[in-house]
């Protein structure tokens, strides 16, 4: 009889927690179940706040055969010290109340960003190599990893870490969903008939390398992360091939049917605060599912990924010597993920 694996997804609500659970479902030998803070609607769904103990603890009652932990919840904190604090907590909490239910964990999947390398601080060298020296803390990444190494060496679980980049997926109300941004950016422009112009500097638009990990890939390289003997223990870089936003941003132009235009380099956290009233018209004349404004649209993601004005370059090579060797085309990936978007009537058109 093949064997059966469990998996117990940490925040399945969030871009790459909603790709893993639709990838898991239809994977052979696997059952998923869902970990979110708020209701998911999947059966077994386990709805908790991890930052508390006690109640991470008891609600695991239900996950006594979690086989796999595929780690995806984050806690945005005003603060990078706040940052490690509660990100750091939460994971302690889930794993000591798997550990206390004695659930058979035997790996565990777990999710960094390019702020691993830093870049969230300032212009970074690259490619970005997964054996590049720390800068010094705090950074919740390097904390997480810790707890890890520390378990696994004394018995516990082992893990495999993959390291994506502007992950591109259909999750909505996630303020890190670029393809949302980019979507709901393209129907204000339609809407005040203005051209599709890139909200950031020239320099950025013509010579910057930028990149990102579409969040179904990501899925089925989590599965083999979570499998594969050359991934215990190891960290990866997961990303596609890198490109220029102009290159990328003529190709979405086309595929949304706006005019193009220069870019203009528009603070969008800013820019965009006005435009309440006009993306409640877009909403209530497309019958659209009506999520507030501030929580719909990351603006302030977008300055991030825009105003990013060096080369954001992961290196590849240790995954695909690994065995994993899957890429997408990432302009294709954002379309694809703004058209699931318009189709499940979160974004207007």
């Amino acid at each position: 009889m093949p064997e059966t694996r469990t998996a117990l997804v940490a925040g399945a609500n969030g871009i790459i927690g909603k790709a893993l659970m639709e990838t898991l479902a239809t994977a052979p030998g696997w059952r998923a179940r869902a970990l979110s803070r708020r209701p998911h609607g999947s059966p077994e769904a386990i709805v908790v706040d991890l930052t508390d103990a006690g109640a991470t603890r008891a609600a695991l009652t239900g996950a006594r055969d979690t086989t796999h932990l595929f780690y995806a919840a984050l806690a945005p904190q005003p603060s990078l010290a706040e940052e490690v604090a509660v990100n750091g907590a939460m994971l302690r909490h889930l794993l000591d109340g798997l550990e206390a239910v004695g659930a058979p964990l035997a790996r565990v999947v777990l999710y960094q960003g390019a702020k691993v390398y830093g870049v969230h601080l300032g212009p970074v060298p690259s490619p970005f190599y997964e054996d590049d020296p720390r800068h010094i803390g705090p950074n919740f990444y390097f904390t997480q990893e810790d707890e890890l190494r520390a378990r696994a060496a004394r018995g516990g679980p082992d893990f495999a870490i993959l390291r994506p980049d502007v992950v591109v997926g259909d999750a909505a109300g996630n303020a890190m969903n670029i393809a949302m941004v980019i979507g709901a950016y393209a129907a204000l422009c339609r809407a005040e008939g203005a051209a599709f112009r890139f909200p950031g500097p020239a320099h950025v638009y013509d010579g910057v390398l930028a990149q990102v990990t579409e969040a179904g890939a990501l899925a089925r390289a989590s599965l083999w992360a979570a499998t594969a003997e050359a991934a215990r223990g190891e960290a990866f870089n997961y990303v596609h091939e890198p490109f220029r936003w102009r290159r990328a941003w003529e190709r979405l132009a086309s595929a949304l049917d706006l005019p193009p235009g220069p870019p203009v380099p528009l603070r969008l956290a800013t820019h965009m605060a006005d435009k309440e009233a006009a993306w409640a018209r877009l909403v209530a004349g497309q019958g659209l599912v009506d999520t507030p404004y501030a929580r719909a649209v990351g603006w302030g993601f977008g300055d991030f990924v825009f105003h990013s004005d060096f080369d954001l370059v992961s290196d590849m090579g240790k995954i695909r010597r690994a065995g994993f060797t899957e890429t997408v085309d990432s302009v294709a990936a954002l379309i694809g993920a703004i058209r699931r978007l318009r189709e499940a009537r979160v974004l207007p058109r």
